[in-house]
């Protein structure tokens, strides 16, 4: 176990940071102190993994150009050990390995007192409203740590968030023994396939363009796999679920005609949850694909804090899902160019990094 001295203390490291309004990622030297303000804790980055979200922060797209303050260390999905806590805090201690919610709540808005954090009016997020987990070392609030069993796989550890988003999406109806649609396999919608399964779908269809993600959510056990690019997604939906269509529907693509799509399968008295993020405006028909369906419709911010963790939690200590395929790559930091590209390319699922040049097993 390492611990810090109570001696204030600058140390350099290693980090990536978005410093240009460009396209790419510096991989550079930083500093960062040692002191901490009240509640806070310091952690030594172990594994961090690699987001959609820093997908936009890396093509610096129209929403990471109005969002991002430069230069910023970049970075939010990690698991670490803490070093260092401020004298206040009570709830973790050095030596323990965590995991982070990355959004950090003001505990104080009239959504946070009523148990809804998740969608808290003052949310700042851990690499893209502050520095973030690309880097050897961070500094976060103690409340965002998840204590982690230490016999889990390293490797594993940082995938717990968006695997978080994947629970939070497809787990919000009832879906044992429901016939479940997968839309989009990219890293959270691979992982929300995975989650059907554990719970219990009767039926789970992956919906991806994309061969590499196809061939993975099969491998994952994907009930029935449609491509939308040679294979008329209505029509196939309703003939793997008797002419009735999904009981719910996760999307995880954000891609508007599947979407619109989706509301023309979704049964009648279905759920649909929407985590992915649209570029253009969704046009639906109300009156046919909502009010005479009587249909649920449901939008995903990151995980209910802390109800989806326990949710993880759950499903890792009991081996249900199969993050050794879902990981499908592993970097050291000092690659994570390289890294982004190869997420660009979508022929991966997970992409896990390392802040030193020794790769976890």
């Amino acid at each position: 176990m390492t611990r810090l001295s109570d001696d204030v203390l600058e140390l350099e490291m290693n980090a990536v940071v978005k410093d240009k309004k460009a396209v790419g990622f510096t991989y550079t030297k930083k500093s960062i102190s040692t002191n901490l303000l009240p509640g806070e804790v310091f952690i030594k980055v172990i594994t961090a993994s690699f987001c959609g979200t820093d997908s936009h922060i890396y093509d610096y797209n129209k929403w990471a150009q109005n969002r991002l303050i430069l230069p910023l260390i970049v970075g939010h999905e990690f698991s670490g050990e803490i070093l260092k806590v401020a004298k206040d805090v009570t709830t973790v201690k050095v030596g323990d390995i965590v995991s982070a919610e990355t959004h950090i709540i003001c505990d104080e808005c009239e959504f946070c007192l009523r148990g809804e954090g998740h969608i808290c009016q003052n949310t700042q997020v851990i690499g893209v409203d502050r520095d973030g987990c690309f880097a050897e070392y961070i500094k976060i609030p103690a409340k965002n740590c998840f204590i982690n069993q230490k016999h889990h796989s390293q490797i594993e550890l940082s995938v717990q968030e968006p695997l978080g988003n994947a629970v939070h999406t497809i787990t919000h109806f009832d879906i044992e023994n429901k016939d479940v649609v997968v839309l989009g396999c990219g890293p959270i919608g691979i992982m929300a396939v995975d989650v059907a399964k554990a719970y219990n779908a009767k039926k789970v269809i992956a919906i991806e363009i994309n061969d590499f993600r196809r061939n993975l959510a099969k491998d994952l056990g994907a009930d029935y796999i449609i491509n939308p690019l040679t294979e008329d997604v209505y029509e196939k939906v309703m003939e793997y679920t008797n002419g009735m269509g999904a009981d719910v529907i996760g999307d995880f693509s954000g891609n508007k005609t599947a979407i619109e799509t989706a509301f023309k399968y979704l049964k009648r008295g279905g759920g649909f949850a929407i985590l992915g993020i649209p570029d253009e405006n969704i046009e639906i028909d109300i009156t046919n694909d909502v009010v005479f369906k009587g249909v649920r419709i449901y939008g995903v911010t990151g995980r209910r804090i802390y109800d989806t963790w326990y949710q993880v939690k759950d499903l890792l200590d009991n081996n249900k899902l199969h993050l050794d395929k879902i990981i499908t790559h592993t970097f050291p930091l000092s690659k994570i160019n390289e890294a982004a590209e190869i997420m660009s390319n979508k022929n991966c699922g997970k992409i896990v990094l390392f802040p030193g040049e020794k790769i976890y097993e």
